[in-house]
């Protein structure tokens, strides 16, 4: 967290030195979806937002327990025709539009993994930290047409702590080209051994330490998701935006005696000034 707010404070005084550079008219954004954001004002060359979004979600993947937490929104940006090149947080990465239908986006993120102190009601103790480490993200959309009324989606999320495999179905609502309105996406989430022993299994070492029972789990189905996002401009530089998640674990995962819920759940809402 701390890492991330630092990343984005350095964004914030790299849009103020930048500032002058920007351009304020605008085409379209590079796809019209709430999800994909595009503070470029479909111009080339530099684009910035900065903002803070509240959410509320689960403590960690398969907790019953749930709170508030005030999170940074926003990235740095730079576009030149259908590529754009950004640095979001604790991600850095690439997003081009080819033929009008397919967008397609690479990126090398962070994951912050879990901490025992995730849990206020002491779930989590005896089960130690799970690792931090480097993520590559590469995802393509493929749409049925350039208005990206429908689109599929695959992800291949790889790294030091496993891999997983995203496959998804949405639809955009609204008629506006600027990546504002609303969207409606369908995910199917699949993880190997690796990884789900990461989120969910607990060793023999664990299991004498935390009185949970000894979990090794295979790979496979994960989950299957549902995800809103909404996206509007209050005026010429202030964004408003909300999301809405539902992910419905398998059998498997219901099993673990870490997940406390057969489900995992969140709702944010935050502001974004785009410069």
């Amino acid at each position: 967290m701390k890492t991330f707010t630092g990343l984005l404070l350095a964004v914030f005084i790299f849009a103020l030195l930048f500032q002058t550079a920007l351009a304020q008219d605008g085409k379209t954004a590079l796809v019209p979806l709430p999800s994909v954001d595009d503070f470029t004002r479909g111009d080339d060359g530099w684009g910035f937002g900065l903002g803070l979004g509240v959410e509320y979600e689960s403590a960690y993947e398969g907790s019953d327990e749930f709170g508030f937490e005030v999170q940074p929104a926003g990235a740095a940006q730079w576009r030149r025709g259908d590529d754009v090149f950004y640095w979001a947080g604790e991600a850095l990465g690439w997003r081009g539009l080819r033929a009008d239908t397919w967008l397609f986006d690479a990126a090398l993120a962070f994951d912050e993994g879990r901490e025992e102190s995730d849990s206020d009601d002491g779930r989590l103790d005896g089960l130690g930290d799970s690792d931090e480490g480097l993520e590559l993200v590469l995802q393509a959309r493929r749409a049925f047409d350039a208005n990206w009324r429908y689109w599929l989606d695959g992800r291949v999320v790889t790294g030091e702590n496993g891999n997983l495999g995203l496959f998804g179905a949405g639809r955009r609502f609204g008629n506006q080209n600027d990546g504002t309105g609303s969207e409606l996406a369908i995910v199917a989430v699949f993880h190997d051994s690796e990884r789900a022993n990461r989120d969910f299994g607990v060793t023999a070492l664990q299991s004498a330490a935390s009185g949970l029972n000894e979990t090794d789990l295979s790979g496979g189905f994960r989950s299957i998701g549902v995800n809103y996002n909404y996206r509007n401009y209050i005026n010429e530089n202030w964004q408003i935006f909300g999301e809405a998640l539902y992910e419905r674990y398998s059998s498997d995962i219901e099993d673990s005696p870490i997940a406390r819920n057969n489900y995992e759940a969140e709702v944010g809402v935050g502001f974004i000034y785009v410069f």
